[in-house]
This record gives C-alpha cells, structure tokens and sequence, in this order.
C-alpha cells in the first residue's frame, strides 16, 4: 500500500488501513517527507515532515519555542486573508500572546468553575436522555453525543436559549468543513457556509460581549469581557475567535469520544462488563482508553523557527511537521498491543488531548467531566444501550468525527 499523507485519498481509506500505514511509517529510522498539493482556496505549502511516533510529538509539543504554531496549524495552512476576516486564534499563536490568552480564558476550566457545572450537566444528561425515551433511538450522535458539549459550552457563555440552536446549526456547517471536499465547486460552496457560519458565531458572541460589558452577569462572556484583578481582558475579536475555538475545539473532543466509546464498548463486550463491574473506579480509565484509541483531533502543524536536529533529522527554518497524534497514540514503544482497546491499561502518557507543553488542551478536564457523566447517565437509565451497524465517519485528515451512529436499548 503505498502512503501518502499529503494525498486526500488516503484519508478515505479505512482506519485499519490507515493505522496499517502509520505503524510501517514508525518503523523507520527517522520522519518522512511528504510534498503538498494544491488544494483550493488553501495555500499550496511545500510539504511537511510527519512525526508519527511518540517521542517525536512529545518532543515538538514541549518545545514551542523551535515547533512553533505561527502562522497556523491546521494542513493545509488557511491563506492570510483568514485571519483578519475571523481574528487570530490562540491555537495559531506563540507566547507571549498565547500566554497572555491562555491566562484570561483558563478561568473558564478552574477545578472551582468545573465543580460548579457538574449540577447543570448532570440535569443535561438527564433531559438528553428523557428525550432518547420519549423520541426513541434513531441517531447516537444528533440525539445523544452532539447535544451535551453544545449545551454546556451554552451555559457557561451565557448564550440565550433562544439562539442556541442557531448556534448548533453554525458549529455543524463548521464541522462538515473539516471533512475532505471531493471537487473545486464544493469546495467553494462549504468554505462560504463555513465563513458564513464563522461569522454569524462571532457577532453573536460580540453583541453578547457588549452588552455584559455593560450589565455583567454571572457568565463566562461577562468574566471575559470585564477587567480582572490584573486587568485583563478579551477584545471583541479576541472573543469572538475563543467563542469559535470553544466550540469547535470543546465540542468535537467530548463529541467524538462519546459516539466512539458507545461503539467500542458495544464492539468489546468484556470491557463494557468490567466497566459496568465499577462503573466509578474504572470510567476514569475508560475515558482516558477511549481517548487514546479515538484521537478524535488527529493531527496539527508547526513552523520550525531555527535548525533542529531530530532523531537524526537535520530540520531547517521555516521546515513544516505535522503531529500525527492518532499514530502517537498508537506507538508501539510506548503502548503494548496498541490497537487493542484495553480500560486497564496505563493511559496516562497519551496525547489525545494534545501533546504536553503550552498547547495542551485547556478543556480536557471539562471533556472528561461531560462523558462521565453522560455516560453514568445513560448505563443508569439504559443498561442494554448499543450501537447497530458501523458508524458513518467524516472523511477529514483532521477531524476523526462519527456523523451518523445508529444505536438501541
């Protein structure tokens, strides 16, 4: 099977193949290299170096200051135009920039703001689950796993109800963008619903932003939009940007986790049972299992801002690499019988939510929070719930994201 990171045919090819392939890259004695084509819309960039095994990843990740994320992450790079139609995100961004966002918006995932959600999303899960008895089960992920990140991100932004299904309808235009586009005309046609989207999620949060500027509330938006004890605060775009951050990024790690652990739970019946043995002693490690496994964010780039020698590599200023975090997590040095899903097994250096440095994920605890508890919610009430069928994956060298998933109880 020839391997071609760069070539959007491989990123249709099944996971097993996928996982096949990145196994054979590991393999070899140091990263490899992989030109870029076109794409339209997109820059065309010069190629990366793909860092599949763990080490690697780890390596880049902590080093920010040689591994930088200017002027952008995601392949293929966006064009410039991007950022000053949108605003520049904190995950496009070095310190001190980053550090001084990073600083405003981690009062949002304080372990005191997390205990303080853990009613409200006990009551969500509940409702999520009154609705599967009452509509009866159709779609795991639309009426189950896409529901609570939403919903939560919501309430602690202080999104009215009235606009928040507005608001989901915008994040899945922006998700569908994320996903392989087979022709130029449709390209065209989902990077305009997608700007669109963008847009309409910003000047929602902004007007937001202004008028809890002047009448704080008790909400996130009112935190950020208000000087701290260090005076700091978002501008308007600053918000705007971390509005769409939370919701892309916060939605689609709990949201791909949910709707992948429902069916390798349904697919390892011996795991389900030594889960439901302890359901509290062992979901910990559960999620931290089916983390590893899914990686539901697959991969980011980076500038490489000085000469570097990697493993042999001789990397030059200005090089890309891309950290391939679902081959990471499968890196047979680090992970006995990788693509065995084990809830037992030591997790705790996997890079599902990013590798550890400055960029690690800030909602990884808030993730965590919501999948326990959706979980513990729906093995409560629905003891016999399964998937049905093999899921309907989003085609994306990016997002490793279930769009359809039928299920029972």
């Amino acid at each position: 099977m020839r391997i071609d990171l760069a070539d959007l045919d491989f990123w249709r090819r099944s996971p097993k193949e996928r996982h096949e392939a990145f196994a054979r890259l590991r393999a070899l004695d140091r990263p490899v290299f992989f030109a870029e084509k076109r794409v339209p819309l997109l820059r065309s960039g010069k190629g990366f170096y793909a860092l599949v095994r763990h080490a690697d990843v780890v390596e880049a990740s902590r080093n920010a200051r040689v591994f930088s994320s200017e002027p952008g992450v995601t392949s293929p790079e966006p064009p410039g135009w991007v950022k000053h139609v949108f605003g520049e995100s904190m995950v496009n961004m070095d310190d001190p920039r980053h550090a001084r966002l990073r600083r405003i918006v981690s009062r949002a995932f304080s372990p005191k703001m997390l205990a303080g959600l853990q009613g409200d999303i006990e009551a969500a899960c509940a409702r999520i689950v009154d609705d599967v008895l009452a509509e009866g089960p159709r779609d795991f992920v639309s009426q189950v796993a896409a529901r609570l990140p939403i919903h939560v991100i919501c309430d602690m932004m202080g999104i009215p109800d009235d606009m928040r299904a507005a608001v989901h309808r915008q994040v899945d235009i922006s998700t569908a963008y994320s996903g392989i586009r087979p022709s130029l005309p449709h390209t065209v046609r989902m990077a305009a619903q997608n700007t669109v989207a963008l847009l309409a999620l910003q000047r929602l949060v902004i007007r937001l932003g202004r008028e809890r500027a002047r009448k704080p509330r008790g909400d996130l938006i009112s935190a950020l939009v208000t000087a701290n004890v260090d005076g700091e605060r978002l501008t308007d775009r600053e918000l705007g940007s971390f509005f769409a951050l939370l919701l892309v990024a916060g939605n689609e790690t709990a949201r791909n986790t949910m709707a992948h652990g429902m069916k390798l739970l349904t697919d390892h019946p011996g795991q389900r049972s030594a889960l439901l043995e302890d359901f509290e002693g062992r979901i910990g490690g559960t999620i931290e299992e089916m983390v590893r496994y899914v990686s539901p964010i697959m991969q980011f780039r980076r500038t490489v801002t000085q000469d570097y020698d990697l493993r042999g590599l001789r990397l030059r200023r200005g090089d890309k690499v891309v950290l391939f975090y679902g081959s990471a997590n499968r890196d047979e040095a680090v992970f006995p019988d990788p693509d065995r899903f084990d809830i037992t097994r030591d997790t705790k250096p996997h890079v599902g939510f990013g590798g550890p440095g400055p960029h690690f994920c800030l909602g990884a605890n808030l993730a965590r929070m919501e999948i326990r508890t959706m979980f513990r919610e729906l093995f409560t009430r629905l003891p016999m719930i399964r998937t049905v069928g093999e899921p309907e994956l989003l085609v994306s060298n990016f997002d490793n994201s279930v769009r359809r998933q039928a299920f029972t109880f």
